[in-house]
């Protein structure tokens, strides 16, 4: 049995990229709302789609508003989430 004192080179720099798509989609969110919902819409209304719930994220889309308000919320804790398990991880690596 071996200990996994110190994580991959690789593992870091894929968890990192996951990080920066996660970034940049709360970047789109909170920065360019109007744009991140229009495409967020159009790939659920596009033919064919393939998304199994698609009759459910429709309609929590419906109203606007409160689909802002709790994309904002949940957002700000994945926010501190993904800070927080980046610098675990680069501690470790560090290590």
């Amino acid at each position: 049995m071996s200990s996994f004192d110190k994580p991959p080179f690789g593992f870091v720099l894929v968890f990192l990229l996951f990080s920066g798509l996660f970034f940049s989609n709360t970047y789109k969110l909170w920065f360019k709302t109007d744009s991140y919902y229009q495409d967020i819409y159009n790939s659920l209304t596009r033919s064919p789609a393939l998304y199994p719930f698609k009759e459910f994220f429709l309609n929590r889309l419906e109203n606007r508003k409160r689909w802002e308000v709790e994309q904002k919320f949940f957002s700000m804790i994945g926010f501190a989430a993904v800070v927080g398990a980046d610098v675990l991880v680069m501690m470790a690596f560090i290590k």
